[in-house]
C-alpha cells in the first residue's frame, strides 16, 4: 500500500514563506505526475501546482510567481513565498501511476 505523507506546513504571517515536503512510502517504481491541492473550509478541492516525471511544472494562476514545485523522484516539494490570507488551507499531496494516491495533508494557515 503506498502512502504519502505530506510535512512542512504551520503558522505564518502574510508575506511568509513556508516549505511544504510529500514523501512517498515506496521507491519501487517512480510516480508519472506529482501534485498539489489545497482545500479550504466550505470550499472545494482547489489545483495548485503539478510536476511531470519529466519536470515540466503548471502552476493555478493565482499562486504563479510566488509558489514553485519541485521533486526528487518519489518526493515533492512546495516552496511557498509571499505568502498570502487567502493561501490558508490543508495542503494535500497527490501521485499518479496508474491510479492516483493522496496524503492527508498539512494544514498552513497564513494571518493578515
Amino acid at each position: 500500500q503506498v502512502q504519502l505523507v505530506e510535512s512542512g506546513g504551520g503558522f505564518v504571517q502574510a508575506g511568509g514563506s513556508l516549505r511544504l515536503t510529500c514523501a512517498a512510502s515506496t521507491y519501487s517504481f517512480s510516480f508519472h505526475t506529482m501534485a498539489w491541492y489545497r482545500q479550504a473550509p466550505g470550499k472545494q478541492r482547489q489545483f495548485v501546482a503539478r510536476i511531470s516525471g519529466g519536470g515540466i511544472t503548471d502552476y493555478e494562476d493565482s499562486v504563479k510567481g510566488r509558489f514553485t514545485i519541485s521533486r526528487d523522484r518519489n518526493s515533492a516539494f512546495l516552496q511557498m513565498n509571499n505568502l498570502k490570507p487567502e493561501d490558508s488551507g490543508v495542503y494535500l499531496c497527490s501521485a499518479i501511476r496508474g491510479a492516483t494516491y493522496w496524503g492527508q495533508g498539512t494544514q498552513v494557515t497564513v494571518s493578515s
